[in-house]
């Protein structure tokens, strides 16, 4: 939050990031998928999950208060955190339930699954992050981007609620933001196709990314791409394609 903003009492602004990544494979038979799906669960089980919100949450300066997490059968996991900024977190004195108060939170779900008709799986990650005070989560974007192999990125940031300057007026936000793209490194925009969907007057910003260059080898599970006749080849890419398009617009093309 700017400096040259001067609050009357608490910042009462509640700010949620929502952040979805989807990555997409090619697992020919039925044995393949399974072996993906058990190697992405392992990849991205709790505990490593877990971490990655640990780290999302020093990230924007706040101190975690409770852990939750769990695996799940036959596949996915959880993982809830419960945060605080850090004046919060010194007047708790042993008694979490102060912080009830003015907690905010970060969870993490993954849903692993496949087509039945394309050999085509797909590992969704699911991330919210609610903050409220001056603590804001656009500034992990860049972490949490890189923390998963995402092909489609879906990221939606709001602002609620509003608090008071000195005089007594309502602010509907603390931040001047034109887009959640300028939070993201212009490295990585670069790899993507990224359109915004965006609701000023309401402080609600969409935006989401598709991979630009779809490398064959890179989707294959267990599989040399050698080892695949070119017509083969070139009817997986565009299963593929075909796949992350669909996800991307949200609308069942194909």
């Amino acid at each position: 939050m700017t400096n040259e903003m001067k609050l009357y009492g608490f910042n009462n602004l509640t700010k949620s990031l929502c952040f979805n990544i989807y990555d997409i494979c090619y697992a020919k038979t039925e044995r393949e998928q399974q072996d993906y799906i058990a190697y992405v669960d392992e990849q991205y089980n709790s505990e490593r999950l877990t971490s990655i919100l640990v780290r999302v949450t020093e990230m924007i300066g706040a101190n975690v208060i409770n852990i939750s997490k769990q695996d799940y059968e036959p596949q996915g996991a959880s993982a809830a955190l419960l945060i605080a900024d850090e004046s919060t977190a010194c007047r708790l004195q042993g008694d979490a339930v102060l912080a009830h108060l003015d907690k905010s939170h970060v969870t993490v779900h993954t849903y692993p699954e496949f087509h039945p008709g394309n050999s085509i799986a797909t590992f969704r990650v699911d991330i919210d992050v609610a903050t409220c005070g001056d603590i804001t989560p656009l500034s992990t974007l860049g972490f949490l981007i890189g923390s998963f192999d995402s092909d489609i990125i879906t990221m939606d940031y709001r602002v609620r609620g509003f608090t008071r300057d000195v005089s007594g007026k309502k602010l509907f936000s603390d931040l001047n933001i034109r887009s959640i793209q300028d939070y993201i490194d212009d490295d990585i925009l670069a790899r993507y196709d990224a359109v915004d969907i965006n609701v000023y007057q309401s402080n609600l910003f969409h935006t989401k990314m598709l991979i630009k260059e779809v490398v064959l080898q890179n989707y294959l599970f267990n599989t040399d791409v050698y080892e695949i006749a070119p017509k083969t080849r070139l009817n997986i890419t565009n299963n593929l394609r075909q796949e992350m398009i669909e996800i991307f617009s949200g609308i069942n093309l194909y």
